[in-house]
């Protein structure tokens, strides 16, 4: 997509630094300019200034500065088109397309109408989830249980789902409306002697908010409280949910990810939740699907270095081989991927509780490189003592060896 260059003038010739900053940085007012704690990295001192003449964000401790719409790509981690969407629509402006028809535009519009009117609706279900859970003791204990305060409950959003078949009925007004079924909140069953029925997805559910990287809402992760299945129920693709592009908890990991130098990603959300609440708040996971190239890509934006986190069983090695394929292609020498596999007793949670934070940071730092398991991978089911073994590992390991070798050389990332 590309933007004309006059529109990007124009938007930021409308859009205040100082506004759109102070929505994510506590600002004060020093001189001429504005002062706060940077967001980008760590500090107790203010160095971070934005200028109102100048239209222009500058950090004297890390050196990252920029207009606006810089500031949003480097926040939240949107791409340039993504940011200047996002201002745009700020300031009622329709984005221009050079390259394509006024059909196009029109459409594109129109979708991200329904996008805002969808986020809307989660978000409304959201607030009304987290009003269930404080009024729910069954489903608060659940949580107690594993560790979590209200304070990590609040910054997740967690939430419950009643029981009943219509417990969005009493947070809606209209409860046919035909978003909460788009949105996947509410499932339409057959249609029998003329009417449809409706009800509830999420029943009897703790609920876990998943958000894109500008905090909305999107879609939503519940977990059953008894013996019912599935355990795990996420949200069904809508026009604002795509498990195979969004990771749970990056809009609330963005900051510690860049503090810690690294992003941990995880099989679940509780893993996140309890990480975050045991002093690892740099974690994300997977949307019960296999990690992609989309994800990868989406990390890469926050942090040079990924580590992905399985467990040791069988599963876990399949699961942590596909995160290979996805992230080899996006592997460079200034990039680092690496693979931690836990031991068969634990989680991550029963980890850290049973040998402390110090050991699993350690843990953490001895992870496997990604050239070290991309030669496990190849040996996988290979005999390296006979001829015909060392073949098929050859075999194996060259596809992988190039894709890894294309991207180090390659500077299109």
């Amino acid at each position: 997509m590309s933007i004309p260059h006059t529109f990007v003038q124009e938007l930021l010739a409308r859009a205040d630094v100082v506004d759109i900053v102070g929505r994510h940085v506590q600002l004060k007012k020093g001189g001429a300019n504005f002062m706060g704690l940077c967001p980008f990295h760590s500090e107790k001192s203010p160095s971070f200034s934005v200028s109102p003449s100048k239209q222009f964000y500058h950090c004297f401790g890390c050196g990252k500065s920029g207009d606006a719409i810089n500031f949003l790509m480097e926040h939240t981690g949107a791409s340039f088109v993504e940011a200047v969407q996002d201002l745009a629509q700020q300031f009622g402006m329709q984005v221009p397309e050079d390259d394509t028809s006024p059909q196009d535009r029109a459409r594109a519009a129109e979708q991200r109408k329904k996008q805002t009117t969808l986020t809307d609706v989660l978000e409304q279900a959201a607030s009304a989830y987290q009003k269930q859970l404080k009024a729910s003791p069954r489903a608060a204990s659940y949580f107690k249980g594993r560790g979590v305060t209200g304070q990590v409950a609040k910054q997740f959003g967690l939430g419950y789902a009643p029981a009943g078949w219509h417990g969005l009925a009493g947070a809606f007004a209209n409860y046919d409306d035909p978003l909460l079924e788009e949105s996947g909140l509410v499932i339409v069953g057959e249609e029998k002697d003329g009417q449809a029925p409706r009800y509830d997805r999420f029943r009897d559910r703790v609920m876990f908010p998943i958000r894109n990287v500008k905090g909305e809402c999107i879609g939503f992760g519940g977990r059953v409280l008894g013996d019912d299945k599935p355990k795990y129920l996420n949200s069904p693709e809508t026009p604002v949910f795509s498990k195979g592009r969004e990771l749970y908890g990056l809009f609330e990991a963005r900051n510690a990810i860049r503090d810690e130098g690294y992003a941990l990603v995880t099989e679940g959300y509780m893993d996140v939740v309890a990480l975050a609440q045991l002093g690892f708040p740099n974690a994300v996971a997977t949307l019960g699907t296999a990690c992609t190239a989309d994800h990868v890509h989406k990390l890469f934006r926050f942090t040079d270095s990924v580590i992905f986190s399985f467990d040791g069983d069988n599963a876990g090695r399949r699961a942590a081989r596909k995160a290979l394929d996805a992230a080899l292609p996006l592997a460079t020498d200034v990039r680092s991927v690496k693979f931690l596999f836990l031991p068969p007793e634990h989680d991550l949670d029963s980890f850290i509780r049973a040998h402390g934070k110090e050991a699993f940071a350690r843990f953490v730092s001895e992870s496997i490189p990604l050239s070290q398991f991309l030669v496990d991978a190849a040996r996988d089911g290979c005999d390296l003592q006979t001829a015909e073994g060392r073949a098929h590992f050859a075999s194996n390991a060259k596809p992988l060896w190039r894709r890894c070798q294309r991207a180090r050389s390659s500077n299109n990332y």
